[in-house]
């Protein structure tokens, strides 16, 4: 308790004497009246030393902002402060988990080789099914054309010329007498098959593939016509059908189509003949 005492004492003179307080014998005294400057040094010093403890708190504030901002970027070259916050920790990660997993979504879009392959069988053999149903079609069309325009042209010239009508009954009585009607296939599809591969599939690409020699060549179609009952009208008739097919030839760049259309018009011309005989018998009884 004694020396608690005296310490105590001892700080108050001490206190009072730097405070310009102490009291001696009823006189006053401290550093300031000893030694005037040594008061204004111990303030200079005091507020130098606040100043830069105030400085020094500022500086820690201004760190602790600068960490805990989202976005920080140095003044310089635009870069992250080189402490990175939780928040920034956290949005880095989060980042690094978008990433992977946008990784993850492009390589399951990636199809297997199995995939691609069949893909591309099934599109190539779709489109090739498509374009050539396309060009069968044109064909199928050009052959029922040439089918009905021959067939009509036949009908009319039966009708109006007597010389034509005169020369065809003639040749088809010669043929198609004694056959069945099935044979009138036999008779219709080969003779069609056979001259258009000898005549637009031989004679008409050896002398061009254009108008003027598809019409030499049905002259010599024609020619071949005379005889056995056929006069010149046949000729003519077979020359204007032998044009048709040769035309049909070169347009559609295949030999299916006057090999059927030829066929077609034999049968149509049989069975229509067939018709016309017994009809004419009918009469005639």
């Amino acid at each position: 308790m004694g020396l608690l005492t005296a310490n105590y004492w001892r700080w108050r003179i001490a206190a009072n004497f730097l405070s310009n307080k102490t009291h001696i014998n009823g006189n006053t005294f401290g550093l300031t009246q000893l030694n005037p400057e040594f008061g204004g040094r111990i303030v200079a010093f005091a507020g130098r030393k606040s100043a830069k403890k105030l400085k020094r708190i500022k500086e820690q504030q201004s760190e602790v902002k600068l960490d805990s901002s989202k976005n920080s970027f140095n003044d310089d070259n635009g870069e992250k402060d080189s402490v990175p916050s939780k928040i920034d920790t956290i949005n880095d990660d989060f980042a690094l988990v978008n990433e992977r997993s946008e990784l993850n979504l492009v390589t399951n879009d990636v199809p297997s080789r199995g995939t691609v392959l069949r893909a591309c069988t099934v599109t190539s053999g779709l489109i090739a099914a498509l374009g050539l149903a396309i060009r069968e079609v044109w064909h199928l069309e050009l052959v029922i054309g040439l089918v009905v325009l021959i067939s009509l042209s036949r009908y009319t010239l039966l009708k109006i010329w007597p010389d034509f009508s005169e020369s065809s009954e003639g040749a088809n009585r010669q043929v198609l007498t004694s056959l069945e009607a099935y044979d009138y296939l036999i008779v219709a599809f080969l003779p069609g098959i056979s001259e258009e591969l000898l005549f637009r599939g031989g004679l008409l690409p050896l002398l061009g593939l254009n108008w003027k020699s598809a019409l030499a060549v049905a002259a010599l179609f024609g020619v071949l016509h005379l005889g056995s009952g056929r006069k010149s009208s046949f000729a003519i008739w077979a020359t204007f059908v032998g044009f048709a097919y040769g035309y049909a030839t070169i347009v559609s760049s295949s030999l299916v189509v006057p090999m059927a259309s030829h066929a077609l018009n034999n049968l149509v011309g049989a069975l229509l003949w067939q018709q016309t005989s017994r009809s004419s018998k009918q009469i005639s009884s």
